[in-house]
């Protein structure tokens, strides 16, 4: 089903998901189900699986000699996808990046998601390679985040990038993307940032996923501005909750997002990170009080991997 259409059916009841990793290659996929286990008797309509760009990595040939290779650490997510559909019998969603996929393989990718029968797909951009200081999609592949949503949607309505083909059942994504309360960090301004979000649910974009924010007035804020730009799907909140003391120099620098100061004095004040991770889960229960009080449609956290704090938050709200 839909993300589009869960929501409707929730009649105004706020729905709980969450955002998973793919395993390392070579780690066991029980790791995986052992965290989304925990978080199933909260009934969670769709579950989101990440999906990793690739890395250079150098391999010592010896002699002071260095092989590069590109490889993908965390592959699998559209299989991944595939065995949550059919062990927890919920929606999964793949996240397809523009980086590192040319449109042919973006296409591919598409196809089996069809195959499948995932209904909904997150397109994102995603991130420069760690030796870029900048994005550079690759040779043949998409620049922009907007790129990507319109081959979705140009797929769903039968068109194929090079082949002319009658298509007997065309594919039907639902499409998520990317949003930022506190501006994309490569954005000039907030406003900027969501001319280029206007531009993506103009591509066919269905529903936006908030990037993490701890401040519920700003994402009270950029949903308020997204409206008077005329961006009238789903905005759904994305929430982290803070687990380890690094988080407060960490997530601002790669994230670029402010934290409140009570919740910089709560964790500076705690003696070790298991008061940390207290600190985050209450922080998190709060803040998504607020917002389910607000009537936001999702409530969509972050999990990095780690459910136990997930399950703790959702069983004070669901």
């Amino acid at each position: 089903m839909k993300v589009t259409d869960h929501i409707k059916k929730a009649n105004g009841k706020t729905l709980f998901s969450f955002e998973v990793i793919p395993p390392k290659k070579g780690k066991n996929i029980q790791e995986l189900y052992n965290n989304i286990d925990p978080l199933m008797e909260f009934k969670p309509p769709f579950i989101d699986v990440t999906t990793s760009r690739e890395e250079l990595v150098y391999i010592d040939k010896g002699n002071g000699l260095l092989d590069k290779r590109i490889t993908r650490m965390r592959p699998g997510t559209v299989g991944i996808c595939a065995s949550i559909m059919h062990k927890y019998q919920v929606d999964a969603i793949p996240h397809l990046l523009c980086g590192g996929f040319t449109r042919e393989e973006t296409e591919y990718v598409l196809v089996d998601c069809h195959y499948l029968g995932l209904d909904n797909v997150m397109a994102l951009r995603g991130d420069s390679m760690k030796e870029e200081a900048y994005f550079k999609a690759c040779n043949g592949g998409h620049s922009h985040a907007s790129e990507l949503v319109e081959q979705i949607a140009r797929l769903n309505s039968g068109k194929y990038l090079h082949d002319n083909i009658v298509a007997e059942r065309n594919a039907d994504f639902c499409i998520g993307v990317a949003g930022y309360p506190e501006k994309h960090m490569e954005a000039p301004s907030l406003i900027t940032d969501l001319k280029r979000l206007k531009a993506k649910v103009d591509a066919g974009a269905d529903y936006v996923v908030t990037q993490m924010f701890f401040d519920n007035n700003k994402y009270f804020e950029f949903v308020d501005k997204a409206k008077e730009m005329g961006i009238n799907v789903p905005i759904i909140p994305g929430i982290k909750p803070i687990a380890v003391k690094r988080h407060l120099h960490l997530l601002p620098q790669v994230f670029k997002i402010d934290l409140p100061q009570d919740l910089i004095e709560a964790v500076e004040a705690c003696k070790d990170n298991k008061a940390v991770r207290a600190v985050g889960i209450e922080f998190a229960i709060q803040q998504s009080k607020a917002l389910r009080a607000a009537g936001v449609p999702v409530l969509h956290y972050y999990s990095m991997g780690k459910s136990d704090n997930i399950k703790a938050i959702a069983e004070a709200l669901f």
